[in-house]
């Protein structure tokens, strides 16, 4: 199991939502980690319906969340939004599929530790986002649109959500040359005197999540947001 899934599912066992949607579900293995009562429903482009799932569409993220799902307590978003090309669409949908205070939870590759930033600037491609020129196949697990967490804070504000809080993942490789540790160290600096002169509540936190370790050296986002 990925270092990320073991954050949703404890993020899931505290909240114990009764209704929960898998988008995309691949496998379905988020119904393993389900230990209480709950009505899981998945919607993937690919497979059939996994076992344990009440409910499955096959759908093509990149329209949004199929109509006539109903209403939801949480919603997970595992290793999906990177290979969406409207984003914005699809958390929108996810948006209205919540019920009031209910929880959207997303894992993503991050682009913003310092070796991706790095290869970046040598090559003009972040890792795992290569340019896909001669194999551009809708439809296919391409990675077309890269995430950090100023750029998925952004897009889940715009999309209406609040209460946007980014999470640790125990495992997730962290830099163990130096290099790396001083090419992210101004970024951290710079988030830390930002967050010093915040104006409001609301933008002293967002600097202090895009600050974290996870955020600056980490090679994976797990993000929570809520509609309130």
């Amino acid at each position: 199991m990925k270092p990320y899934a073991a954050v949703v599912a404890r993020l899931l066992r505290e909240k114990r939502p009764r209704t929960l949607l898998d988008a995309p579900c691949g496998g379905g293995w988020l119904a393993d980690q389900i230990d209480f009562d709950c009505r899981l429903d998945g919607v993937d482009l690919y497979g059939k319906a996994p076992a344990r799932y009440a409910r499955f569409e096959a759908a093509d993220l990149d329209a949004g969340l199929p109509e006539g799902l109903g209403r939801y307590e949480a919603v997970v978003c595992c290793e999906g939004l990177e290979h969406l090309g409207n984003p914005l669409l699809f958390l929108r949908s996810a948006f209205r599929q919540l019920e009031s205070g209910g929880l959207l939870i997303i894992t993503t590759p991050n682009v913003w530790y310092p070796e991706a930033r790095l290869q970046y600037l040598l090559r003009g491609f972040f890792p795992g986002f290569p340019s896909l020129a001669g194999s551009i196949r809708p439809g296919t697990h391409m990675h077309i649109t890269p995430w950090s967490f100023a750029q998925l804070y952004l897009y889940l504000r715009l999309a209406g959500f609040q209460a946007i809080r980014l999470h640790d993942v125990e495992g997730d490789p962290r830099p163990k040359r130096l290099y790396e540790w001083l090419l992210g160290l101004p970024q951290y600096l710079y988030c830390r005197t930002r967050t010093r002169r915040a104006r409001s509540d609301e933008e002293r936190e967002y600097w202090r999540a895009a600050g974290r370790r996870q955020s600056v050296w980490g090679r994976r986002l797990v993000v929570s947001a809520m509609r309130a």
